[in-house]
């Protein structure tokens, strides 16, 4: 799975279909042009993000969908 949304997030998109029905479409999506996340928060300097907060708990997300496909 994670495969295909890499394809998709590379440009390459994908159908999924049941019963050789098309249901949908997946497509790469990209910001708007001119689209700049500002990042506030009122407690800068006083926390810490870890370097790896965007892979926290994926190995068991994995788990939960283990088989799924």
């Amino acid at each position: 799975m994670f495969r295909l949304l890499d394809q998709a997030a590379a440009g390459d998109s994908f159908v999924i279909t049941k019963a050789g029905n098309p249901l949908v479409k997946v497509i790469a999506l990209g910001p708007p042009d001119g689209f700049r996340i500002k990042r506030r928060c009122f407690k800068a300097g006083q926390i810490a993000t870890p370097d790896d907060v965007d892979r926290m708990g994926s190995e068991e997300v994995v788990s939960l969908f283990a088989g799924s496909e």
